[in-house]
């Protein structure tokens, strides 16, 4: 993950200030892997002991782009071909006997997943890798495409509107669709396919996707900036109806985890088992859907019994979950609880109280324990 650029501007801008996520010069010669990448068991309960690849992004491209640096461009946008590159070395060095193969990703490398999961598919099945099973883990990269809570114009990747934003980086990375999804659009529209809830029913291969209900970086790029001052009554209107249409898009999807909490990224945390929806971790919910694809390719039974894969929560305000990860205060990087959380973001307890019917006491002892 990280982001994108979509011009000359903002992607020389980005050179300047993020060059590790534009060139690979600069790359540490090792890396520790956390979360679903370490090896210790009680961090990684369920694939500690896989074989683990790690491509690192420096495309810029959401993992999407077919170009090379030409007179026209200064740049070279490869996301596709990169992780094509990727694939093609690893059939040496095991990947050939492999019965599983899971691409998974964060944010940027979360919608990365979706375009490219189908693609991994074909590629081993033309190298003749029929029995390799292909399945996707989308983490924070389900984006919404809907209207910003102040339209700001397209200056950077951080005030463009989602759609915008991808609309004009399509043409400058010279992007590509998955072809199911793509024919599902008119021609010039294939930025669609970058909004999970539209390539997903187009996908094949099975994925998982984990989406916090209120992601930060959502917030972000809708203008909902949630620092220092009280938010007002129409930005938390607005974010609880974030959560209420990023949960619809989720309800036909079948294996899913998405807690209620602001937040970005989770699998390549270290705190990514503590975090629980209807009692399930993450870890938990990813095995079972690992156990549930088994199961099915032996014979079409029901999923397993206690074994939950579709995980959302149903509360509607950010951290109404218990096991949220820490909030901290932006300014002093004070932890606050859900009730600290819930004043600084301007939360009326007297108003909400009201609003559900309930004592001001009994409501602020459901938040705190999370109901």
């Amino acid at each position: 993950g990280g982001w994108y650029c979509f011009n000359r501007e903002n992607c020389d801008t980005r050179y300047d200030t993020m060059r590790r996520l534009m060139s690979s010069r600069e790359w540490p010669p090792t890396r520790v892997g956390t979360g679903i990448l370490s090896s210790q068991p009680e961090e990684n309960p369920h694939w500690w002991n896989a074989n683990m690849v790690f491509i690192p992004y420096c495309s810029s491209d959401v993992w999407s782009g077919a170009s090379s640096k030409s007179e026209k461009n200064e740049y070279a946008f490869m996301g596709a071909l990169i992780i094509q590159e990727v694939i093609k070395e690893l059939v040496g060095k095991g990947l050939s006997t492999a019965k599983v193969l899971l691409l998974a990703g964060s944010s940027a490398g979360g919608t990365g997943v979706l375009l490219n999961v189908d693609r991994v598919a074909e590629q081993l099945e033309e190298m003749g890798y029929q029995g390799i099973q292909v399945r996707g883990l989308a983490d924070s990269g389900w984006f919404l495409d809907n209207k910003q809570y102040r339209r700001t114009d397209c200056i950077d990747t951080i005030t463009c509107a989602p759609t915008e934003a991808i609309r004009r980086g399509i043409r400058y990375w010279n992007g590509i669709v998955p072809e199911r999804c793509r024919l599902q659009f008119k021609e010039g529209e294939e930025w669609n396919c970058f909004f999970g809830y539209k390539i997903y029913p187009t996908l094949r291969c099975p994925v998982f996707v984990v989406q916090w209900l209120f992601d930060e970086a959502q917030l972000t790029v809708d203008n909902v900036h949630l620092t220092g001052q009280p938010v007002q009554e129409g930005q938390w209107l607005y974010i609880q109806n974030l959560g209420r249409e990023l949960r619809n898009t989720l309800k036909d999807v079948t294996a899913s985890f998405a807690p209620a909490c602001l937040s970005h990224e989770i699998i390549t945390r270290n705190h990514w088992t503590d975090i629980q929806v209807k009692g399930t971790s993450l870890p938990r919910a990813l095995h079972c859907w690992d156990r549930s694809l088994h199961e099915s390719n032996k014979n079409g039974k029901a999923p397993l019994k206690g074994c939950p894969i579709h995980l959302i929560d149903s509360c509607p305000w950010p951290h109404c979950n218990p096991s949220c990860p820490t909030i901290r205060d932006q300014f002093t990087g004070q932890e606050m609880n859900v009730i600290q959380f819930l004043m600084h973001m301007g939360f009326d307890v007297q108003k909400m109280a009201q609003q559900q019917g309930l004592e001001p006491s009994k409501l602020l002892g459901m938040l705190s324990s999370g109901n």
